[in-house]
């Protein structure tokens, strides 16, 4: 059984992790609030590119003069895959789950005897792949979002893959990230960026489509003909960059708002759980004392009584 000095610095001790934890959960719940309304102010833009991308892909596919954003290289041998993680750990599984992921779908593709190549957006997706894939790591982006994550920097991201694109290095490239819902819950969301895959109609609830959107506008896709100008292909041409861009730029904002979620979620579990172990510690304490307090009366007692 420890003794009375160890127990108090045990109690110590945890006491000064409760104050960091709870220190850390105040400090996640305010960056949350300011992510969630950026990643939330994104979404509306990225689905409406995507959508309107969609329609133009329909009436360009198939064509000669397709982009090779949209109608691809020809083969699937190579994969790109992005992983958006965080810098820092402290935030539950967030960076696991990711990870995990990303992990599946790679193994998946080796075992199909494809090409599996990775580039890292954060250090920690690249610290956990780096044991299994550390020679297909091509490239590691770090602090992405200090002093705060703007679009200039996603671009430059986009503009890396377009030109790896371009260059023949891959064949498909596939971004994964942490969709936020709630600060509890975040989902691990695959996104295709190359080529372009058009995005799924949105189901009414009842299965079928009613062909309008969230904001109860008509949907772009909803069987009219439209004329462009200029043509298709000149718009999906200088468009197609744009959108990886954009997508990157809108995966990014939902990282950091899960990223604030998972840490806020994480750290508040920690100082509950410090709490209790501070109790029963101190029930512990308390108990010692109580037998050491109980000893010392018995033998002075007994002392008395041999005198």
């Amino acid at each position: 059984m420890p003794n009375l000095k160890d127990l108090k610095v045990r109690i110590d001790s945890v006491k000064s992790t409760r104050k960091i934890t709870s220190a850390m959960k105040m400090v996640a719940a305010a960056k949350l609030r300011r992510a969630q309304e950026q990643a939330e102010a994104s979404r509306p833009y990225a689905q409406r590119m995507e959508r309107m991308l969609g329609s133009l892909a329909a009436a360009a596919a198939g064509q000669a003069g397709a982009p090779k954003l949209l109608a691809g290289s020809g083969s699937d041998e190579t994969h790109l895959i992005v992983v958006a993680t965080a810098d820092r750990g402290l935030c539950g599984g967030f960076n696991t789950s990711i990870v995990r992921e990303a992990r599946r779908t790679a193994n998946a593709l080796l075992e199909q005897g494809k090409t599996v190549k990775f580039i890292c957006v954060g250090r920690k997706g690249r610290d956990q792949l780096r044991r299994d894939f550390g020679e297909r790591i091509i490239d590691t982006v770090e602090d992405i979002a200090r002093p705060s994550l703007s679009f200039d920097k996603a671009a430059a991201i986009g503009e890396r893959v377009v030109a790896m694109f371009e260059a023949g290095e891959f064949d498909v490239c596939t971004m994964f990230y942490a969709e936020f819902r709630s600060a509890i819950s975040q989902i691990v969301t695959p996104q295709q960026l190359i080529p372009f895959a058009a995005p799924a109609k949105a189901d009414n609830g009842n299965g079928d489509d009613n062909g309008t959107d969230e904001e109860g506008g008509n949907d772009a896709l909803d069987g009219a003909v439209y004329e462009y100008e200029p043509g298709e292909e000149e718009i999906l041409t200088a468009l197609l960059p744009t959108n990886i861009s954009i997508q990157i730029f809108k995966a990014l904002l939902e990282n950091a708002a899960s990223e604030h979620g998972a840490r806020m979620t994480a750290m508040d579990n920690a100082t509950r759980n410090a709490g209790e172990m501070i109790n029963s510690l101190t029930l512990v304490y308390n108990r010692t004392r109580q037998a050491a307090i109980t000893g010392e009366l018995i033998e002075i007692i007994s002392a008395k009584e041999a005198m």
